[in-house]
């Protein structure tokens, strides 16, 4: 980036003049009065002999030197208060560090004797499951007006046949920082409309203030929740909602057996109505499933059920990786391979949670003459099943019944299996009688 040169033309009256090489334009800020560069890039007035340098929360943006200490106490980068609602890591999950896999080798290292014995285990593993999944496309006439205006184009149609909106309030927990204009429209006196700036790793659901105050009944929706943001979720769902979160180190709810949960509505709080009001649990989970390629074993909820069939982190590892071949079997690009350690980073995704990999991950090469693009399709296929039936499973053992369904054609996206989850009746405390 440079100051204005000759050839360049003239910045717009009013307007920074400083270029921008990466854009092929002038700055579009606005300088002070009497200025010809905006604030972050005075150092290229002559007459400034003020220096600028990076700011040390976010090196992305310039500070004045001798306005450093008055930056830092209101640079949005800086460190803000935990709300109340935050608890590290109280949906994280595993925390035997013993238990945490080491880095594996890739699939294209694997021999193809090693490759065959994962695909047996697989088979093997997924053999007695419910493959063959339900289709219920539903449809919400508050959804067809928009769905019939022209002015819509394509993408907006395919996210928009993905939603069944009711009248009902909103609270929405994001990592990011993002705002809408939109917002402003839902914040009406009838309705609730609130994000929640939170990595749902920490998030505390029981402790959020307008639930701990109007005691309303939750309903868990994500589209789509990445990988191990499934997992989070579930965990945040289930567990930490109704866990009692009063002291500084809480810790999850401790696993409850399918016979222990018949008793809970009996023994939660017999003596004590009003903790009955405070247990129930969440009343419905609905989740669009994908980018199974991005779980980890740190945070994956089916770890008890990995267990029960013979398979552990190692060959939950592959399997994740193989769960790829499900959507991008032909898909051949230089896109940089997702790596385990990225399996947290949900920001890397694309909108449509397109799934990249390079020639060598995909095993376009290295599985040629071993599995046909079918068979490659059929393996990630189950992988995914095999992830999601561990979901399945964990929701069951804490008194939930679960299932997994096609909610949207495979035409309009690959990533089309929805989980849904309600409370047993054993689950839910009887009402009290007065």
């Amino acid at each position: 980036m440079a100051a204005a040169e000759p050839g360049r033309g003239s910045p717009v009256p009013g307007r920074c003049a400083y270029f921008v090489e990466r854009k092929k334009r002038f700055c579009k800020m606005i300088p002070a009065s009497g200025r010809r560069f905006c604030g972050e890039h005075g150092q290229q007035e002559e007459e400034n002999d003020r220096k600028r340098i990076p700011c040390p929360l976010d090196p992305k943006h310039t500070v004045y030197e001798d306005q450093l200490q008055k930056h830092l106490k209101k640079c949005n980068s800086r460190e803000k208060p935990k709300p109340v609602y935050f608890v590290q890591d109280i949906n994280a999950g595993l925390k035997d560090v013993a238990e945490i896999p080491e880095k594996q080798v890739p699939i294209s290292s694997l021999s193809k004797e090693e490759l065959e014995n994962l695909i047996i285990k697989l088979k093997k593993a997924s053999n007695g499951l419910e493959l063959c999944l339900k289709e219920r496309i539903l449809s919400h006439q508050a959804l067809q007006e928009a769905l019939n205006d022209p002015k819509n184009g394509e993408s907006a149609f395919k996210h928009l046949k993905q939603q069944n909106v009711e009248n009902v309030q909103f609270l929405l927990v994001e990592r990011a920082t993002t705002r809408f204009k939109v917002d402003g429209k839902h914040k009406r006196r009838d309705s609730i409309f609130e994000r929640l700036q939170v990595d749902i790793q920490h998030l505390c659901l029981k402790k959020v203030p307008v639930l701990e105050k109007k005691k309303l009944p939750v309903v868990g929706i994500g589209k789509h929740l990445c990988g191990a943001a499934t997992d989070l979720a579930l965990r945040c769902l289930v567990e930490s909602y109704t866990a009692c979160c009063d002291g500084e180190n809480e810790q999850p709810a401790p696993k409850r057996s399918r016979t222990d949960m018949t008793e809970v509505a009996s023994n939660n709080s017999a003596d004590n109505e009003g903790n009955k009001e405070e247990s129930k649990p969440v009343a419905g989970i609905v989740i669009a499933l994908c980018c199974h390629h991005k779980c980890d074993w740190t945070h994956y909820v089916g770890r008890e059920f990995f267990k029960s069939v013979g398979l552990g982190p190692v060959e939950f590892h592959y399997f994740q990786r193989m769960s790829s071949w499900a959507t991008c079997g032909l898909q051949e690009t230089t896109t940089k391979a997702y790596t385990s350690e990225e399996s947290e980073d949900q920001t890397n995704d694309t909108e449509e949670h397109e799934q990249t990999f390079s020639k060598t991950e995909s095993g376009s090469d290295t599985l040629q003459g071993i599995l046909t693009v079918e068979e490659r399709k059929e393996i990630g296929c189950l992988c995914k099943r095999l992830i999601d039936h561990g979901r399945i499973e964990y929701l069951q053992q804490r008194g939930y019944k679960a299932v997994l369904q096609y909610y949207i054609e495979s035409a309009v996206s690959l990533e089309n299996v929805l989980l849904t989850a309600v409370p047993s009746p054993s689950l839910i405390p009887e009402p009290t009688h007065v």
